[in-house]
């Protein structure tokens, strides 16, 4: 080979398919890294949708807790009155029925 004529054509074609499973690998590694990263993009769209709907049960059943503390302490404050009439008439009932039906000296109907 002189030396100035160059490669040759045996030269010039193992350099270009070199060169073509060269782009043909970066293209694949690429490839494979776009398809990691759309697997964890994927993963990460799940378990955010997922903790979201197990945040909202919990501040559903949070809720729903304080709401019953409040309904117990509002029945308690207001049930006060209705608890004390129901105790005048249970000690009026009691009284009522110690007392007898009829006088002491009445004598029975004939």
């Amino acid at each position: 080979m002189k030396v100035g004529q160059g490669l040759g054509l045996r030269e010039k074609f193992n350099e270009s398919k070199a060169r073509k499973w060269m782009w043909v690998g970066l293209v694949a590694v690429v490839a494979v890294q776009i398809y990691f990263v759309q697997e964890l993009l994927a993963a990460l769209i799940l378990f955010t949708g997922l903790f979201a709907v197990l945040a909202i049960a919990a501040g559903v059943l949070y809720l729903v807790d304080r709401a019953g503390q409040w309904g117990l302490g509002w029945a308690a404050q207001h049930s006060r009155p209705a608890v004390q009439l129901a105790r005048r008439g249970w000690a009026a009932a009691e009284e009522l029925s110690k007392k007898p039906f009829h006088r002491p000296r009445s004598e029975t109907a004939r």
